[in-house]
């Protein structure tokens, strides 16, 4: 825990929205610390559109983005840590892969890890009152639906395949659109400090699924921490990667 006490910020501006190309917005918190903040992604399709994780849920989100409330939704969770979670809930219905839906089912602080990082030292600002660390839980969603490997989410005139992940967790997904070249990684692979070290976290499983996404013609990579990247940048770190932990 921090030594001093933090401001509280405002329910009104604790989210940020950022759009960019190919129809997609990027929504974070940035009043969370950019190693601890989830990147949320809202994806537009015709006939309904995609949200990728939920973030902290000590803010309402839906009940401040409007553009989570306007139109159909599939919302899909990259895996199941409380950063990613929060407000999943506040769905009718969640999509997660198979490997973690007893996860999202019944979201503890410790298998979501909650209990090990969530304190002072992931904020710069507090979430408003009455917001306590004490008093954080993630409620389950109303409903889930398992996807695998392979499975397509369809938004009318966009097509995102599930890939399966495992390795920072191991229900981890990773959403590729090949028509744009476009790979919404979750946790597996974002341009910052990979966590390896959870309790359900795999080695050997994170280097294959490193070396899945290393064979996609990648354009662009919205992960889930820090900014975007190119597909360039994508190889290179992966490349980096594989040769730190050859084995």
């Amino acid at each position: 825990m921090s030594g001093f006490s933090l401001p509280r910020g405002d329910a009104a501006s604790w989210y940020r929205l950022q759009p960019l190309a190919d129809a997609i917005t990027l929504i974070d918190e940035p009043g969370i610390k950019p190693f601890y903040r989830c990147n949320i992604w809202h994806v537009r399709g015709r006939d309904r559109d995609l949200v990728v994780d939920f973030g902290l849920g000590a803010v309402p989100l839906r009940e401040r983005v409007a553009l989570l409330s306007e139109r159909d939704i599939v919302a899909v969770a990259s895996h199941t840590h409380f950063d990613h979670i929060g407000s999943a809930h506040e769905f009718d219905c969640c999509h997660v892969h198979a490997a973690e839906a007893d996860i999202l089912a019944d979201p503890d602080n410790a298998r979501t890890l909650a209990a090990r990082f969530l304190d002072d030292a992931m904020f710069d600002t507090l979430p408003p009152l009455p917001y306590a660390h004490s008093g954080y839980r993630i409620p389950a969603p109303p409903a889930l639906r398992t996807l695998e490997d392979g499975d397509m989410i369809d938004l009318g005139d966009r097509r995102f395949e599930v890939i399966h992940t495992p390795g920072h967790s191991p229900g981890g997904i990773a959403l590729w659109e090949a028509a744009s070249a476009t790979l919404i990684a979750g946790d597996i692979l974002y341009d910052g400090e990979l966590i390896e070290d959870a309790y359900h976290s795999d080695l050997d499983d994170y280097a294959a699924s490193l070396r899945r996404l290393r064979a996609l013609p990648v354009r662009s990579v919205h992960g889930g921490h820090f900014p975007s990247f190119s597909g360039q940048r994508c190889h290179a770190l992966i490349d980096a990667w594989l040769r730190d932990h050859d084995r």
